[in-house]
């Protein structure tokens, strides 16, 4: 749905929510779709513990990178924008608010949002 401001078109945002259980645990995510980008919320329970922010360079093959807010040890969320930018070549918000335990847990969620980018393109 386009909305239109002043004679421009602007693209309405728009939500988009699934759950998996990966790991005997329920994963949920949330997606909002933005003008050129979208945020993506990934945990188990409903908290924003931190927020990175990643796009495309012409400069630079590997997209860049930014914690917004958080605990700069934990690089969760930097390399999953990081690497959805690269993929959707769109500016991507991430927060994702799931214990840096396992490295499984981390490589299944990317597979999952990944899964869901092929399925539904048009909430990305």
């Amino acid at each position: 749905m386009n909305v239109t401001e002043n004679g421009a078109a602007l693209e309405a945002i728009t939500v988009h929510n699934f759950s998996e259980k990966i790991l005997e645990q329920v994963i949920h995510f949330h997606v909002m779709k933005l003008s050129g980008g979208f945020f993506i919320w990934v945990g188990s329970t409903p908290v924003l513990s931190n927020l990175a922010v990643s796009m495309s360079s012409k400069y630079d093959s590997m997209p860049l990178s930014s914690l917004v807010m958080g605990d700069p040890s934990n690089t969760a969320p930097n390399s999953l924008a990081q690497r959805l930018a690269k993929k959707t070549k769109k500016q991507v918000f991430v927060s994702y608010s799931l214990p840096v335990t396992d490295s499984n847990l981390s490589l299944l969620v990317e597979n999952r949002i990944k899964k869901e980018l092929e399925l539904h393109p048009e909430h990305f």
